[in-house]
């Protein structure tokens, strides 16, 4: 069932979450480990992440350098495969433009169609860390607008270099999901500008969207209204990652250009005990969450980042 159909069934908010590809070298029963402990709660669906390969630098004879790519996760459509295999549950495949060309990404797509897999998550993904800025593939999408289009092109049986022709007994019927920033996407100059490339998504074929991790309810609830306002109508599912460490306190405002509330971080920085530490999280979550069920949530997703524990002590006070 696609990710569209699950929200406009639902009388009620619906659980979900995300899982990250483990390392290479580790076996597919890392991901079972994962899940497992989350059934309980009748996922809706279950996101896999994808992440870009990596770059190193190998000095040669004569002084140059190569440059190697390294690829440390498995892809995702393996692992989605795996997941409707055994739990029978629908799972959403992140699809990025970095690191694709047109012309692997429709190869992509013609696989998960093969595999019936109909969901997916349209994302212009990161730079890669040597580069600093995001820089695209030559031959691939620059933006998640263009992924999205040739999303949609495929549903609509029009595939790369048959332009004059559109077959639709072959077309695709993806639900594509994209990515939305309640504090704004950082290299965005406001939010009338993150605003405008996100309804210029919807209006291209997305029919729903996840947003980036919060802390602050009222972040959530602002943005909602906001692209209310600004004519984006489609559902916008809340992304929650309770928050476990202190380390967190500054990694995670670094990497997702968010901010922790000055009452989270003030109660975390007062303890040192690492179980302590784990349980305001795990509170934190609960009393978000319920706020955000009560404010009409179409549903939760939990990013979970291979760790079940607090996320299933959460959903255990909502769900």
């Amino acid at each position: 069932m696609k990710v569209i159909q699950h929200l406009n069934k639902s009388k009620s908010t619906l659980f979900s979450f995300e899982i990250l590809p483990p390392l290479k070298g580790k076996r597919i029963e890392s991901i079972y480990e994962s899940i497992d402990p989350l059934l309980e709660f009748s996922p809706s669906f279950i996101n896999v992440t994808y992440h870009r390969e990596e770059y190193i630098y190998k000095k040669r004879e004569g002084g140059y350098l190569e440059k190697i790519s390294v690829r440390k996760r498995p892809g995702t459509v393996g692992i989605c495969a795996a997941i409707i295999n055994k739990y029978k549950i629908d799972t959403v495949p992140h699809l990025i433009c970095g690191g694709f060309t047109k012309e692997e990404t429709e190869n992509a797509l013609i696989d998960l169609q093969f595999l019936g897999i109909d969901n997916l998550l349209a994302l212009r993904g990161d730079a890669v860390k040597t580069e600093g800025t995001f820089i695209p593939e030559p031959g691939g999408n620059e933006h998640a607008l263009d992924l999205v289009k040739q999303v949609i092109a495929l549903n609509n049986g029009k595939y790369l270099y048959e332009e004059d022709a559109t077959d639709l007994s072959s077309s695709s019927s993806f639900c594509v999901g994209v990515a939305g920033y309640p504090e704004k996407h950082f290299e965005c100059p406001n939010f009338s500008s993150d605003l405008k490339h996100l309804k210029a998504k919807v209006e291209a074929g997305a029919e729903y969207i996840v947003t980036q991790l919060f802390y602050d309810n009222e972040k959530y609830f602002s943005y909602v209204k906001m692209c209310r306002e600004a004519g984006i109508t489609v559902p916008i599912i809340p992304g929650i990652k309770p928050i476990s460490n202190k380390k967190q306190l500054h990694s995670l405002p670094k990497f997702f250009h968010i901010e922790v509330p000055e009452a989270l971080s003030d109660a975390m920085e007062k303890s040192n005990d690492d179980n302590k530490l784990k349980e305001i999280g795990i509170e934190w979550g609960i009393n978000q969450c319920k706020e955000l069920v009560k404010g009409g949530a179409p549903c939760i997703h939990f990013y979970t980042m291979g760790k079940s524990e607090s996320v299933k002590r959460i959903a255990k006070e909502i769900f």
